[in-house]
């Protein structure tokens, strides 16, 4: 629709002087690509220690403010107990996320390789589904597994925030990282409000 938008200056001179209105070019609004956010939360026993959760709790509620502003649609898994939960899967972004994320606890086994793969399979399927969808993926985790195969990388760019804050860290997120070519970063490294 003419007039909505921003004028393209350099067509509209190319075509002369504009002397009346119908004489700008305008600049095509461009449809942002619609995104998917897909959190996996590792909510075992061992990220109480230290207040692990509760700062990974504040970052995600940072990223649930974010993917509200940039309208981007969520999917959450946690891997707590004996096996994954799905908590979302590609739903607008909304404060409903706020109360599950305070009621969110930890405790019990660390599935987390099975919420790695779930995932990845509901990736792949929702990527035929929704080609035009451009998807991410956040994994937070302090890697206190015991032993596990390599799982495989996400079909999509994969971030894996290091939740672990003992005195004695273990590394096993950074290993599980490069495992799953994402990118590394530690929970110190973000700035999360109070």
């Amino acid at each position: 629709m003419a007039g909505a938008g921003k004028v393209a200056w350099l067509p509209t001179l190319l075509k002369g002087r504009p002397r009346q209105r119908q004489d700008l070019c305008w600049q095509q609004r461009q449809a942002q690509a619609p995104e998917l956010w897909l959190v996996i939360v590792d909510a075992s026993a061992s990220t109480r220690r230290h207040q692990a959760l509760a700062q990974a709790k504040g970052l995600l509620a940072e990223l649930f403010d974010q993917a509200y502003r940039q309208r981007a649609r969520l999917a959450l898994v946690t891997a707590s107990g004996g096996a994954p939960r799905w908590q979302r899967q590609g739903l607008k972004a909304s404060g409903a996320l706020q109360p599950w994320l305070q009621a969110l606890g930890a405790g019990g086994g660390t599935p987390l390789i099975a919420a790695l793969e779930q995932a990845h399979q509901w990736l792949l399927a929702r990527g035929k589904r929704h080609p035009q969808e451009t998807q991410r993926c956040l994994v937070l985790t302090d890697g206190r597994l015991q032993r596990w195969n390599a799982p495989r990388p996400m079909p999509c760019a994969t971030v894996l925030v290091d939740m672990e804050l003992t005195a004695v860290r273990l590394g096993r997120a950074q290993r599980l990282a490069e495992q799953l070519q994402a990118e590394y970063r530690h929970i110190q490294q973000f700035r999360v409000r109070d």
